[in-house]
C-alpha cells in the first residue's frame, strides 16, 4: 500500500477530516481517489513517505475542529483533506486561515469556505462550489424539465442558507417558495411537507440535503400517486451515502430525482487513459472496495479527491521541503497558487487551477467551474449517468 519504509524514513500527513461514521460511502470514495493519485509517485515525494490518516468528525462540527487541533499538534501533518460538510468549514474557516491549515476541498459546496476577506486563504476547493450551484439546478429545472413553479426544500443549516441565496437569484424572475427542515427529520414529516409542496401547485422540488434526508423525501413522494408527483431537482449532498440502497423502490416507481455533480463520470472511466490508470491504481490498492468501480457509491468524491491529489502532487514537488512542518504548509500554500505545469485529471486539464485570492478575484481557490457542472442521474445498477455532455473530461 505503502512505499518501503524503515525506522529513518521521512513522513508527511495529509489528515482526513471527514464523517466516517453517518456518511462512509462518501469519506472511503474520497480515501480511495486520493491515494490512487498518491500512488502515482508511489507515495513518496523528495524522500518523505506520503500517508493519509483517518480523521472521523462523524459530522460533528465540534469534532471537526478538534481533528485540526491535533493537526496543528503534529510535526509531520502537512494539509488536510476535508470531506463532505460544509458547516465545519463554515463555522471554523477563520480558525483554519489564522493558524495556517492548508484545506484541501473535494466535496464540501459552502460558498464562503473558500472566500475568507481577513488574510492569507489557505483554503483550496476542487468540487461543486454552492455560488454557482444554484445557477445549474434551476437553469435544468427550467430548460430540461419545463418547470414554471419551483420550491425550494432545503436544510437548516449555514450550507442550506448559502444555497437559498444562490437559488434566490437564479430565480429572481420567478419568486421561489421554501420549505426548511431540520437534519435527522424523519419520513412521517417528509411526507407532510411532501404533501404540502405538492398542494402548492409547484410543478418541481430543488432540494439541498444530505443522504439520509434526502431517501426520506425521495421515499414520501412515491407514497402519493404518480400523477401527483413532481421531478425533483437535487444538489449532490444525496450521492454522498446510503442514498440508492434507501430509495431504490422509489425510483424503480418512478420517482423522477436528478442532481448536480461535475462532468465526468466513473462509467465511462474505460474510455480514458487517465481514468483507466486511477482505476487500476486505486484497484491495487482496495481491491475489494474498487471492484465494480462503475457503481462505487458516491463517485465524484473519488474523482474530485483524485484530481485534488494530483494537483497536490504537483504542488508539493515544486517546493523544497525541510524539517520545519510550519515552513513547509507555508511553501505548499505559496506553491499551489502558482501550479504553472498543465495537470491531467479525470474532470479535465487543469491549467493554473488556483491562484492567489482577492475579494475582485474571489474564485481564485476554486478548481472548478460553472462549465464543468453537470446533471445527473442512477442507472438501474446503482452507477451515475449524466444527462448531458460534459463539456470537460479526462483526456
Amino acid at each position: 500500500m505503502y512505499a518501503n519504509a524503515d525506522d529513518s524514513t521521512r513522513i508527511l500527513k495529509i489528515y482526513h477530516d471527514s464523517d466516517y461514521s453517518n456518511h462512509k460511502a462518501s469519506a472511503i470514495a474520497m480515501k480511495m481517489g486520493f491515494m490512487a493519485a498518491l500512488a502515482d509517485v508511489n507515495f513518496t515525494v523528495q524522500g518523505y513517505q506520503l500517508e493519509l490518516v483517518e480523521k472521523d468528525h462523524r459530522g460533528n462540527s465540534n469534532r471537526s475542529l478538534l481533528n485540526m487541533r491535533q493537526f496543528l499538534e503534529d510535526p509531520d501533518a502537512i494539509a488536510v483533506l476535508g470531506g463532505l460538510h460544509s458547516p465545519p468549514y463554515i463555522k471554523y474557516r477563520n480558525f483554519i486561515n489564522e493558524n495556517g491549515i492548508i484545506l484541501l476541498i473535494p466535496w464540501a459546496a459552502g460558498g464562503s469556505i473558500t472566500r475568507y476577506p481577513d488574510g492569507e486563504n489557505w483554503v483550496y476547493r476542487l468540487s461543486i462550489d454552492d455560488t454557482k450551484a444554484g445557477f445549474k439546478l434551476v437553469e435544468h429545472a427550467r430548460q430540461d424539465l419545463h418547470c414554471e413553479s419551483m420550491h425550494a426544500l432545503l436544510e437548516n443549516t449555514p450550507w442550506g442558507k448559502s444555497n437559498h441565496k444562490t437559488l434566490s437569484a437564479a430565480a429572481a424572475d420567478n419568486q421561489m417558495k421554501v420549505t426548511w427542515f431540520n437534519w435527522n427529520a424523519q419520513l412521517s414529516s417528509a411526507r407532510i411537507i411532501i404533501r404540502d409542496i405538492i398542494n402548492s401547485d409547484a410543478d418541481c422540488v430543488i432540494f439541498v440535503g444530505n443522504a439520509l434526508e434526502g431517501s426520506h423525501f425521495v421515499n414520501a413522494m412515491a407514497s402519493f400517486p404518480k400523477s401527483s408527483r413532481i421531478p425533483i431537482v437535487s444538489h449532490w449532498g444525496i450521492t454522498g451515502g446510503d442514498f440508492l440502497t434507501s430509495t431504490k423502490d422509489a425510483l424503480q416507481q418512478g420517482v423522477r430525482v436528478h442532481f448536480i455533480q461535475s462532468c465526468f463520470s466513473l462509467r465511462d472511466y474505460k474510455q480514458h487513459p487517465q481514468a483507466r490508470k486511477a482505476v487500476e491504481s486505486a484497484k491495487a490498492i482496495y481491491p475489494t472496495l474498487a471492484e465494480g468501480i462503475e457503481v462505487l457509491p458516491a463517485p465524484t468524491g473519488f474523482v474530485h479527491s483524485y484530481d485534488l491529489g494530483k494537483l497536490f502532487v504537483e504542488a508539493i514537488s515544486n517546493i523544497t521541503l525541510s524539517a520545519d512542518v510550519k515552513q513547509n504548509r507555508a511553501a505548499l500554500r505559496r506553491a499551489l497558487e502558482n501550479i504553472k505545469t498543465p495537470v491531467v485529471g479525470l474532470i479535465k486539464t487543469y491549467q493554473v487551477p488556483f491562484s492567489s485570492w482577492s475579494q475582485e478575484h474571489d474564485d481564485a481557490h476554486e478548481a472548478l467551474g460553472l462549465e464543468d457542472f453537470c446533471m445527473a442521474q442512477y442507472a438501474d445498477d446503482g452507477g451515475v449517468t449524466l444527462l448531458s455532455e460534459p463539456k470537460a473530461g479526462a483526456k
